[in-house]
């Protein structure tokens, strides 16, 4: 019996990266061996089992093969005379496909060491194209590590697309994936290698039909949708959002795909004709409601918020009220938050002022002054306090607006 430290923790010590979790292989085991030395079975479908000590994943050296169309179609099998080759072999890319033994030795056999030098995501076997997960992996490494992906297996994913592999994929996972390759820093970088190999347009066709509309040169001048979604997308990851606001990035113009082709490049009404393919791929992706309500609120709201200092009073209260912002102020801040990372999320407009997200946080301050409780005690008509709190915030709206500066100034 001897075990390997594999995978990802002998991957990120070679790029100098924190190693988070540790797994293990075990060679020359059975079940029963582990079990005698107080090793906890976990596995559901091969045998894992957790250490009494360090509580890290042993595995047992294992084989497998394709049975069935999907995630799940596979078969193990795990036993003594299984080697450490044959088990590294079955794994995605050659960069995951190193063990390290228990003096430090590296077992490369398949030129993974290399690879993480070039920063090449390759392949390690014909095998890669039974797991239909490994396409949206190897994006979300592309977009971790900023590695290329080797001609060979670009070729092999868009065969697999082709073949309809990526349909087979459950939608908890291709939100597990795309939810980890959001929170990347370079979050465009994994759109871009599911695009190029065809996955983008099976699992996210409502973003994959942005690239090569047009949009207005004057106030896009990257003026492809497509570019400018993946821009807004890698400025927030820059500052450090969080999912729900990457992901409302990703979504805001979605609308923009459905413009009628005799309006373009102007996108009048884009806002409310992006809500339908929103809330459809939210629902086929079991996106959580948090991030699908942040993005519903930015996609209907955004061009309102750009144009704030345009609004009257009433029309910011309405959009406070549409925004259930005097309930969910945080939530209302990070829309305010991705509007920011789309006026920067542009061509040479990197750094522009936005002074927008300031003022309507200040508004909403102004509205959340009111005390509801006080004007109502002070109202002779009960059926009327509703309309006496929303004429109170509005004169509280109103002095905010005519006390604020000129955004010009």
């Amino acid at each position: 019996m001897k075990s390997y430290i594999v995978g990802g923790a002998v991957r990120d010590r070679l790029l100098g990266l924190p190693v988070k979790d540790r797994d293990w292989v075990v060679v020359g085991a059975t079940p029963q061996a582990m079990l005698a030395k107080g090793f906890r079975p976990v596995g559901k479908d091969f045998p894992v089992f957790l250490h009494p000590r360090t509580q890290e994943e042993y595995a047992l050296a294992r084989t497998e093969r394709k049975v069935g169309r999907g995630y799940h179609g596979f078969t193990f099998h795990a036993a003594p005379d299984v080697t450490l080759e044959e088990d590294l072999i079955r794994r995605d890319l050659t960069i995951n496909a190193i063990a390290e033994d228990d003096d430090g030795t590296l077992i490369d056999p398949y030129g993974g060491v290399a690879d993480l030098r070039a920063g090449v995501l390759r392949h390690v076997s014909p095998a890669f194209a039974e797991d239909p997960v490994r396409i949206l992996r190897l994006a979300r490494f592309a977009a971790r590590f900023g590695f290329a992906v080797a001609p060979e297996t670009m070729a092999l994913m868009r065969q697999m697309v082709a073949n309809g592999e990526v349909d087979a994929l459950v939608a908890e996972r291709v939100w597990q994936e795309l939810a980890k390759g959001l929170m990347t820093d370079n979050p465009s970088c994994m759109l871009l290698v599911l695009r190029e190999c065809g996955a983008l347009a099976r699992l996210l066709p409502e973003v994959d039909a942005l690239f090569g509309v047009p949009q207005r040169a004057d106030y896009h001048p990257e003026i492809d949708t497509g570019d400018h979604v993946l821009r807004v997308l890698d400025y927030a990851a820059a500052n450090a959002q969080p999912l729900a606001v990457r992901f409302a990035c990703l979504m805001h113009d979605l609308g923009k795909a459905l413009t009628p082709a005799e309006i373009l490049p102007r996108h009048i009404g884009h806002e409310p004709r992006g809500e339908a393919p929103l809330l459809a791929l939210c629902e086929r992706l079991r996106v959580p409601a948090e991030c699908r309500d942040l993005a519903r609120i930015t996609l209907l709201n955004h061009t309102k918020v750009h144009t704030a200092f345009s609004l009257r009073p009433d029309t910011v209260q309405r959009l406070l009220r549409d925004c259930d912002a005097l309930r969910r102020p945080e939530r209302f801040a990070q829309m305010l938050a991705a509007c920011l990372a789309d006026a920067r999320g542009r061509l040479n407009f990197e750094s522009c002022d936005y002074p927008q997200a300031d003022y309507l946080a200040a508004m909403l301050a102004a509205a959340a002054s009111v005390d509801a409780g006080a004007v109502a005690r002070d109202c002779h008509d009960k059926k009327a306090i509703p309309l006496a709190v929303d004429a109170a915030r509005l004169a509280a709206l109103t002095a905010c607006k005519q006390a604020w500066p000129h955004p010009a100034a």
